[in-house]
């Protein structure tokens, strides 16, 4: 039998709830607050209309349109509504401020619900899936971790999570507001800072790819709030400083069985017939099933023929000759990717100074859930002397680092022509070609800058750089083609910084 004393020491010393219960008190806390609050929200939202702006338009940067997005803690559905999705749901934790969203934003599916709780499981089906889910208010969750592990079900590889939260520096600034009604008053908050974001993801089984910084001025003043808020936020120490941050990660995918993929090499051709047979030979099986396509670009000394010699010679490889355009490396590129079938695509350049002995090193990669877009990288291990020009390699590192920067990802060697992605991301990267300022005539870019725009996770594997032993490079003309690079790097600049 259990003593008296024994009873009193298991109870709180206070009439308080204790436990999980105090978490319940907290979220009916949390409730109660935003339901008094709901009718006032649209008052706070048009008085600070130009924050919310700023706010909306990188969530329009960083959100496909016409896709399948859910927004947790959606408040009044304006942000749901900014990103233009094809189907949207919102979720929040009171009837009030539902029924506010219903007026502003009839056409979306709306549901009651803590994140952080059985229940929010209740307003989705079991295959329900969704490409962008948004994750507002954090601040004020219970329990996050518990918050963002509900959310897996309900991602699929390419879901991309985005989590909005402020920067505690501005701490002072935002209770000042409150206090002088310039801002929507806040309850009990989590003290979050980026780094606990992003440590609370890791836990919950995701994967942070970028970190977005925006606000740096909250208030409109004509030319002032462009400069700060459209030049200043976007520089590498002042963004720091910003008030508002949005955190894009993915869930971490389960591995794949090879043998249950297909791949798809593209080896762009301009006068390589004697790279053509060497280069049948040596790629090896990458797959379940692997195709070769040579894209012939107009070539005057009989790379067609040769490759048909090849599809005579070898039988059992997959081998088509696809003609290209004749007009650039990049158009000749694409016409490969859209005639392929495979779920994987990469580029072989048919100098072979990149050894297709070690494309299976970039299906590990991709297959493996590790990266998502795979870029090669001559700069890790020995150049042989005479592969690669000394002005290339001072060009290539520069370009390395402007690029880590633009992409938010670490990218070291932006021109290595050996590049490999899930075809479905291509057909998501492809309404995007020439729309960054200026034609790119390798594709390398287009390529990266694409990826970046999705937030894809890109990753650098390193590969042995040889001299070509048949041909001559197309890389010619260097200064000519470094100053079409810093020129590709400015409209990059505009539209992956600047352009939000």
């Amino acid at each position: 039998m259990t003593s008296t004393s024994a009873l009193d020491l298991r109870r709180p010393t206070s009439e308080k709830a204790w436990g999980p219960a105090a978490l319940d008190e907290r979220r009916e806390r949390t409730r109660r607050h935003l339901a008094r609050l709901a009718e006032k929200r649209e008052y706070w939202i048009e008085h600070n209309r130009y924050y919310y702006g700023l706010l909306g338009r990188l969530l329009r940067f960083l959100v496909e349109p016409e896709k399948r997005v859910l927004s947790v803690r959606c408040s009044t559905g304006a942000f749901l509504s900014a990103v233009r999705p094809k189907f949207g749901k919102g979720i929040e934790i009171c009837d009030e401020i539902i029924e506010v969203a219903k007026r502003r934003h009839p056409r979306f599916t709306y549901g009651v619900a803590f994140p952080d709780t059985d229940a929010f499981a209740e307003h989705f089906q079991r295959t329900e899936r969704f490409d962008y889910i948004m994750f507002n208010d954090i601040d004020d969750t219970v329990d996050a971790q518990r918050a963002l592990q509900n959310l897996r079900p309900l991602c699929e590889r390419h879901t991309r999570l985005l989590i909005t939260t402020y920067n505690h520096l501005w701490e002072p600034l935002v209770t000042w507001a409150e206090f002088s009604g310039m801002k929507v008053p806040r309850i009990e908050q989590n003290w979050l800072s980026g780094a606990d974001v992003r440590n609370l993801l890791t836990l919950s089984g995701y994967e942070t790819l970028a970190s977005h910084r925006v606000v740096l001025f909250p208030k409109y003043v004509p030319l002032l709030s462009a400069f700060l808020n459209g030049f200043c936020a976007r520089l590498p120490a002042l963004n720091r400083l910003c008030m508002t941050e949005v955190h894009v990660a993915r869930m971490v995918p389960s591995p794949l069985e090879r043998e249950k993929l297909s791949v798809s090499v593209i080896i762009p051709c301009k006068d390589e017939r004697g790279n053509v047979a060497e280069a049948t030979r040596r790629i090896p099986a990458l797959a379940g099933r692997t195709e070769i396509i040579f894209c012939d670009d107009q070539s005057t000394d009989g790379t067609g023929d040769e490759v048909r010699r090849m599809q005579q010679g070898y039988p059992e490889c997959e081998i088509r000759l696809e003609q290209g355009p004749g007009i650039c490396k990049s158009k000749n590129v694409w016409t490969g990717f859209d005639a392929a079938s495979g779920d994987i695509l990469m580029i072989l350049d048919a100098d072979l100074t990149t050894m297709p002995e070690e494309l299976s090193y970039f299906v590990d990669a991709i297959a493996s859930g590790v990266a998502e877009f795979v870029n090669g990288s001559r700069l890790i291990y020995p150049v042989p002397r005479g592969a690669m020009k000394g002005m290339n390699m001072l060009g290539n590192k520069f370009f390395s680092l402007a690029f880590s920067y633009l992409l938010h990802q670490r990218v070291k060697d932006t021109l290595c022509g050996t590049k490999v992605l899930w075809r479905k991301d291509w057909e998501r990267i492809k309404p995007l070609l020439g729309s960054w300022g200026i034609e790119d005539r390798w594709g390398d870019y287009e390529l990266l800058f694409g990826a970046s725009k999705l937030n894809l996770r890109i990753v650098d594997l390193p590969v042995h750089y040889q001299e070509r032993i048949y041909g001559t490079t197309k890389m010619t003309r260097v200064f000519q083609n470094g100053l079409v690079m810093l020129r590709m790097c400015w409209h990059g600049f505009l539209k992956l910084k600047l352009g939000y």
